[in-house]
């Protein structure tokens, strides 16, 4: 009975092993699924790297256009578009929408994609026509409106511009989005302003600033209007607003708050505001304003006072500067000394920039609201620092 038993754990045995075995043999035979993105794109990778565009192009001929497959052919497209082969990357999308067996889902898809193979080609106008076709898809609407509106951007249309950024508005409303829809209501009333046409540059103006009441272009424009139309007082709450909105901005306000005091005869009133403003909100445009005013109304004593105290405690490169020159003509033993510094001074400042963006690190001399690198609205502001604000 025993040998029986014995016999027969034997045979069990054995079979188990044989099933295991079998059992590993068809894993390791079976290819495993690519269901995992990041090894999809690793070997996607090794294909870019290790094959020729023809080669590429010749598989891509020969893949089906089915739900497995359309990824990889957009993935495909669009590393061609990266590297800079708008061609090649058009060709890829255009074949797929040609393709009847392509899945009416992924129609959009492969329209938007094409639609940034034009633009990276610089077709804005089949780039536009295409993207227009799909700002009533759900899936799509929002990414079309973005683009159309750069495309607009480029082309300088703002009223379409505009137009489509309320449809942005309405589709996904953002902070980012009422602050470009704001910076190109200021640049149709830019615009129309210059050329005397309907819809009023104000009524502009105050739609940016009820889309985004942080934007100080919309409050500096508006200013420069009233300032225009003799309301000096409009002007100057318009200027103080700015303060509020982005106090970086303050230098800006200054230069415009000092040019309208000197126009309509408020200096002295304006002085005591400045005081108030510099106590909350510092720079050295403001610092040199103040010093100037001090001067003016008041001694060159004041003046120097107000810049050596101020310079203890907020280091300033050009408030030193202007605090030389002052000093050049009351010390004649030392004035060819301080000439040279100063001398030295600016040649440093010479090739400082005035703004920078705090996205980027755009610098430049010249404000822009759209910072040219990396395309950022109100992102430059005055530059801070010793050798700046």
């Amino acid at each position: 009975m025993n040998t029986i038993l014995q016999w027969l754990l034997l045979a069990v045995a054995v079979g188990i092993g044989w099933g295991l075995g079998r059992w590993r043999l068809y894993r390791q035979s079976s290819p495993a699924p690519i269901d995992d993105e990041d090894r999809l794109r690793e070997r996607l990778q090794f294909l870019f790297t290790n094959y020729s565009d023809e080669a590429i192009e010749s598989f891509l001929d020969s893949l089906e256009v089915n739900r497995e497959t359309v990824n990889l052919h957009l993935s495909i497209g669009a590393h061609f578009r990266d590297k800079g082969e708008v061609a090649r990357a058009t060709l890829i999308h255009q074949n797929l929408l040609a393709r009847p067996e392509l899945p009416s889902r992924y129609s959009s898809q492969v329209t938007y994609e094409l639609a940034l193979d034009y633009l990276a080609a610089g077709l804005l106008d089949r780039a536009e026509a295409l993207l227009q076709e799909l700002l009533g898809t759900r899936a799509y609407g929002s990414r079309a409106a973005e683009q159309l509106v750069l495309v607009y951007q480029r082309e300088r249309d703002w009223e379409k511009a505009v137009e489509v950024a309320r449809t942005l508005v309405g589709i996904n409303d953002t902070p980012e989005i009422r602050k470009q829809l704001a910076h190109l209501l200021c640049e149709q009333a830019s615009d129309q302003g210059a050329a005397s046409m309907t819809p009023d540059p104000r009524e502009l103006l105050q739609q940016a600033l009820f889309h985004d009441p942080s934007c100080v272009r919309a409050s500096l424009l508006l200013a420069d209007l009233a300032r225009e139309r003799g309301s000096w007082r409009e002007a100057q709450q318009l200027l103080l607003k700015v303060f509020d909105q982005n106090a970086a901005f303050g230098p800006e306000a200054v230069r415009r708050l000092v040019r309208l005091a000197h126009e309509f005869g408020i200096e002295r009133k304006l002085l005591r505001r400045l005081y108030r403003i510099y106590r909350d909100h510092p720079s050295t445009t403001l610092l040199l304003c103040l010093a100037e005013e001090e001067e003016r109304f008041n001694s060159r004593e004041r003046a120097l006072r107000l810049l050596h105290d101020e310079l203890q405690q907020r280091p300033s490169l050009r408030a030193l500067l202007h605090l030389l020159q002052m000093e050049e003509g009351q010390d004649p033993a030392n004035g060819s000394t301080r000439h040279l510094v100063r001398q030295v001074g600016q040649r440093l400042l010479e090739n400082r920039p005035a703004y920078q963006c705090t996205r980027c690190g755009f610098r430049g001399q010249q404000l822009h609201w759209l910072c040219p690198s990396c395309k950022n609205w109100e992102t430059v502001e005055p530059y801070q620092g010793v050798e700046g604000e």
